[in-house]
Protein backbone atom coordinates (compact mmCIF):
# COMPACT_ATOMS: atom_id res chain seq x y z
CA UNK A 1 0.00 0.00 0.00
CA UNK A 2 1.59 3.64 -1.20
CA UNK A 3 2.01 5.77 1.80
CA UNK A 4 0.30 8.98 1.25
CA UNK A 5 3.34 11.71 1.16
CA UNK A 6 4.10 9.03 -2.27
CA UNK A 7 1.02 9.49 -3.25
CA UNK A 8 0.86 13.25 -2.70
CA UNK A 9 4.51 13.92 -4.25
CA UNK A 10 3.40 12.16 -7.44
CA UNK A 11 0.02 13.29 -8.03
CA UNK A 12 1.96 16.94 -7.49
CA UNK A 13 4.21 16.11 -10.39
CA UNK A 14 1.30 17.33 -12.64
CA UNK A 15 3.07 21.18 -11.85
CA UNK A 16 6.62 22.23 -13.34
CA UNK A 17 6.61 24.05 -9.89
CA UNK A 18 6.71 20.45 -8.24
CA UNK A 19 8.62 18.80 -10.93
CA UNK A 20 11.23 21.68 -10.51
CA UNK A 21 11.06 21.57 -6.65
CA UNK A 22 11.66 17.35 -6.35
CA UNK A 23 13.40 17.05 -9.75
CA UNK A 24 10.85 14.68 -10.24
CA UNK A 25 8.56 13.89 -13.94
CA UNK A 26 6.23 10.72 -14.50
CA UNK A 27 6.07 8.81 -17.32
CA UNK A 28 2.89 6.29 -18.00
CA UNK A 29 2.09 3.49 -20.62
CA UNK A 30 4.11 0.58 -21.76
CA UNK A 31 5.34 2.04 -24.92
CA UNK A 32 6.60 5.27 -22.99
CA UNK A 33 7.80 3.14 -20.01
CA UNK A 34 10.04 0.45 -22.25
CA UNK A 35 11.40 3.45 -24.21
CA UNK A 36 12.58 5.45 -20.84
CA UNK A 37 14.00 2.05 -19.58
CA UNK A 38 16.70 1.76 -22.94
CA UNK A 39 17.30 5.49 -22.08
CA UNK A 40 20.25 7.29 -20.33
CA UNK A 41 17.28 8.76 -18.56
CA UNK A 42 17.38 7.66 -14.11
CA UNK A 43 14.28 5.87 -13.29
CA UNK A 44 13.93 6.36 -9.50
CA UNK A 45 11.15 3.56 -8.80
CA UNK A 46 8.78 1.83 -11.04
CA UNK A 47 5.07 1.28 -9.49
CA UNK A 48 3.90 -2.00 -11.25
CA UNK A 49 0.70 -3.86 -10.96
CA UNK A 50 2.62 -6.81 -12.69
CA UNK A 51 5.95 -7.47 -13.44
CA UNK A 52 6.02 -6.13 -17.11
CA UNK A 53 9.91 -5.94 -17.26
CA UNK A 54 11.07 -8.49 -15.14
CA UNK A 55 14.41 -8.35 -16.58
CA UNK A 56 14.99 -4.77 -15.07
CA UNK A 57 16.64 -5.83 -11.94
CA UNK A 58 18.65 -2.51 -11.08
CA UNK A 59 15.63 -0.44 -10.50
CA UNK A 60 13.24 -0.20 -7.61
CA UNK A 61 10.12 -1.81 -8.36
CA UNK A 62 7.37 -1.51 -5.95
CA UNK A 63 4.36 -3.61 -6.50
CA UNK A 64 0.64 -1.94 -6.26
CA UNK A 65 -2.91 -2.82 -6.67
CA UNK A 66 -4.91 -1.24 -9.59
CA UNK A 67 -6.52 0.78 -7.06
CA UNK A 68 -3.60 2.18 -5.43
CA UNK A 69 -2.10 2.82 -9.00
CA UNK A 70 -5.24 4.93 -9.76
CA UNK A 71 -4.61 6.99 -7.05
CA UNK A 72 -1.19 8.46 -8.16
CA UNK A 73 -1.93 8.09 -12.75
CA UNK A 74 -2.61 11.00 -14.95
CA UNK A 75 -4.59 8.52 -17.28
CA UNK A 76 -8.27 7.85 -16.88
CA UNK A 77 -7.64 4.60 -17.47
CA UNK A 78 -4.26 3.23 -15.96
CA UNK A 79 -2.32 0.40 -17.53
CA UNK A 80 0.43 -1.44 -16.57
CA UNK A 81 2.43 0.89 -14.34
CA UNK A 82 3.83 4.30 -13.69
CA UNK A 83 7.39 5.26 -13.75
CA UNK A 84 8.75 8.02 -11.95
CA UNK A 85 11.85 9.40 -13.51
CA UNK A 86 14.82 12.06 -12.33
CA UNK A 87 14.50 15.60 -14.50
CA UNK A 88 17.51 14.90 -17.02
CA UNK A 89 19.92 17.64 -17.25
CA UNK A 90 19.32 20.23 -19.93
CA UNK A 91 22.46 22.66 -19.69
CA UNK A 92 24.11 21.14 -22.46
CA UNK A 93 25.51 23.00 -25.02
CA UNK A 94 23.37 23.22 -27.80
CA UNK A 95 24.84 21.96 -31.02
CA UNK A 96 22.90 21.93 -33.95
CA UNK A 97 23.43 20.01 -37.44
CA UNK A 98 20.73 19.67 -40.50
CA UNK A 99 17.51 20.97 -39.43
CA UNK A 100 16.26 21.60 -35.66
CA UNK A 101 12.96 22.69 -34.92
CA UNK A 102 12.27 26.06 -32.84
CA UNK A 103 8.79 26.72 -31.35
CA UNK A 104 7.37 30.07 -30.31
CA UNK A 105 5.11 29.57 -27.43
CA UNK A 106 3.96 26.15 -28.02
CA UNK A 107 1.05 25.86 -25.42
CA UNK A 108 -0.84 23.04 -25.91
CA UNK A 109 0.83 19.69 -24.54
CA UNK A 110 -0.93 17.46 -27.49
CA UNK A 111 1.10 19.25 -30.32
CA UNK A 112 4.18 19.33 -28.55
CA UNK A 113 4.09 15.99 -28.13
CA UNK A 114 3.77 14.74 -31.56
CA UNK A 115 6.22 17.40 -32.77
CA UNK A 116 8.67 15.80 -30.74
CA UNK A 117 7.35 12.42 -32.14
CA UNK A 118 7.44 14.53 -35.37
CA UNK A 119 11.53 14.74 -34.97
CA UNK A 120 12.35 11.87 -33.81
CA UNK A 121 10.45 10.45 -37.06
CA UNK A 122 11.94 12.69 -39.51
CA UNK A 123 15.72 12.49 -37.69
CA UNK A 124 15.48 16.30 -36.32
CA UNK A 125 17.71 15.64 -32.50
CA UNK A 126 16.96 19.45 -31.61
CA UNK A 127 13.93 21.47 -30.95
CA UNK A 128 14.78 25.32 -29.27
CA UNK A 129 11.62 25.76 -27.31
CA UNK A 130 10.87 29.03 -25.79
CA UNK A 131 10.15 30.12 -22.23
CA UNK A 132 7.14 29.92 -22.39
CA UNK A 133 6.46 26.94 -24.68
CA UNK A 134 4.38 23.70 -22.51
CA UNK A 135 6.63 21.96 -20.38
CA UNK A 136 8.11 19.13 -22.16
CA UNK A 137 8.01 16.88 -18.77
CA UNK A 138 4.03 17.85 -18.32
CA UNK A 139 2.24 14.50 -18.09
CA UNK A 140 0.21 14.70 -21.21
CA UNK A 141 3.25 15.72 -23.15
CA UNK A 142 5.46 12.73 -22.29
CA UNK A 143 2.10 10.47 -23.10
CA UNK A 144 1.97 11.82 -26.52
CA UNK A 145 5.26 11.59 -27.49
CA UNK A 146 5.22 7.60 -27.27
CA UNK A 147 8.93 7.86 -25.67
CA UNK A 148 10.20 9.96 -28.13
CA UNK A 149 11.08 11.96 -25.64
CA UNK A 150 13.89 9.85 -24.90
CA UNK A 151 15.35 10.57 -28.08
CA UNK A 152 14.74 14.06 -29.11
CA UNK A 153 16.40 17.22 -26.68
CA UNK A 154 14.30 20.26 -26.17
CA UNK A 155 16.46 23.24 -24.86
CA UNK A 156 14.43 25.84 -22.90
CA UNK A 157 16.09 28.93 -24.37
CA UNK A 158 15.70 32.96 -24.94
CA UNK A 159 14.72 32.18 -28.86
CA UNK A 160 14.46 35.61 -29.47
CA UNK A 161 17.88 36.09 -28.31
CA UNK A 162 19.48 32.86 -30.09
CA UNK A 163 18.15 33.74 -33.57
CA UNK A 164 19.76 36.94 -33.45
CA UNK A 165 23.24 35.88 -33.04
CA UNK A 166 22.73 32.39 -35.63
CA UNK A 167 24.18 32.72 -38.73
CA UNK A 168 22.32 30.11 -40.32
CA UNK A 169 18.87 29.64 -42.61
CA UNK A 170 16.13 30.86 -40.31
CA UNK A 171 12.39 29.45 -42.27
CA UNK A 172 9.49 31.01 -40.76
CA UNK A 173 5.64 29.59 -41.92
CA UNK A 174 3.21 32.25 -42.68
CA UNK A 175 0.24 32.48 -44.69
CA UNK A 176 1.92 34.98 -47.02
CA UNK A 177 5.10 33.41 -47.37
CA UNK A 178 6.66 31.39 -50.53
CA UNK A 179 5.13 27.74 -51.72
CA UNK A 180 7.34 25.13 -49.84
CA UNK A 181 6.52 22.76 -53.17
CA UNK A 182 8.14 25.54 -55.01
CA UNK A 183 11.52 26.64 -53.07
CA UNK A 184 14.88 24.43 -53.19
CA UNK A 185 15.07 23.98 -49.82
CA UNK A 186 18.32 24.04 -47.75
CA UNK A 187 18.90 20.93 -45.00
CA UNK A 188 20.78 23.09 -42.57
CA UNK A 189 18.92 25.93 -40.71
CA UNK A 190 16.38 26.42 -38.12
CA UNK A 191 12.27 25.66 -39.14
CA UNK A 192 10.01 27.97 -36.67
CA UNK A 193 6.85 27.15 -36.13
CA UNK A 194 4.60 29.64 -34.07
CA UNK A 195 1.90 29.94 -31.24
CA UNK A 196 -1.30 28.15 -31.80
CA UNK A 197 -3.59 31.46 -31.68
CA UNK A 198 -1.33 33.84 -32.78
CA UNK A 199 1.52 32.43 -34.77
CA UNK A 200 4.69 33.67 -35.10
CA UNK A 201 5.70 36.85 -32.90
CA UNK A 202 6.51 39.82 -34.69
CA UNK A 203 9.90 39.82 -32.83
CA UNK A 204 11.12 36.52 -34.12
CA UNK A 205 9.22 37.20 -37.39
CA UNK A 206 12.01 40.06 -38.22
CA UNK A 207 14.51 37.27 -37.80
CA UNK A 208 13.63 34.67 -40.07
CA UNK A 209 15.56 34.87 -43.51
CA UNK A 210 12.85 32.51 -45.41
CA UNK A 211 9.04 32.78 -45.41
CA UNK A 212 7.49 29.46 -46.26
CA UNK A 213 3.84 28.57 -46.55
CA UNK A 214 1.66 25.48 -47.25
CA UNK A 215 -0.30 25.89 -50.03
CA UNK A 216 -4.20 26.11 -49.65
CA UNK A 217 -6.00 23.52 -52.73
CA UNK A 218 -9.32 23.17 -51.26
CA UNK A 219 -12.40 23.96 -53.65
CA UNK A 220 -13.32 26.96 -50.97
CA UNK A 221 -11.99 28.77 -48.14
CA UNK A 222 -13.85 27.63 -44.81
CA UNK A 223 -10.10 26.35 -43.55
CA UNK A 224 -8.50 28.83 -41.91
CA UNK A 225 -5.22 26.44 -41.26
CA UNK A 226 -3.61 24.10 -39.87
CA UNK A 227 -2.85 23.15 -36.92
CA UNK A 228 0.43 23.41 -35.90
CA UNK A 229 1.52 19.95 -35.51
CA UNK A 230 0.21 19.02 -38.55
CA UNK A 231 2.06 22.09 -40.69
CA UNK A 232 4.75 20.62 -39.23
CA UNK A 233 4.52 17.01 -40.50
CA UNK A 234 3.60 18.67 -43.83
CA UNK A 235 6.85 20.61 -43.85
CA UNK A 236 9.14 18.14 -42.64
CA UNK A 237 8.19 15.77 -45.32
CA UNK A 238 8.77 18.06 -47.81
CA UNK A 239 12.30 19.30 -46.37
CA UNK A 240 13.11 15.59 -46.11
CA UNK A 241 11.53 14.44 -49.58
CA UNK A 242 13.65 17.47 -51.46
CA UNK A 243 16.75 15.66 -49.40
CA UNK A 244 15.97 12.18 -51.13
CA UNK A 245 15.41 13.28 -54.45
CA UNK A 246 18.92 15.26 -53.83
CA UNK A 247 20.64 11.86 -53.09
Amino acid sequence: MLSNNVIKIITSLGSKKYRQKYNLFVVEGVKNIGEVIKSSINIKELFLTEDFWPDENGIKKTFVDEKDLKKISYLSTPNVGLALCELPNHEDEINLSGLTIALDDIRDPGNLGTIIRLADWFGVENILCTKESVDVFNPKVIMSTMGSFSRVKIHYIDLENYLKNYNGNIFGTFMEGESIYENKLPQEGILVMGNEANGISPAIEKLTTNKLSIPFYGKNGSTESLNVAVATSVILGEFKSQLSNKS
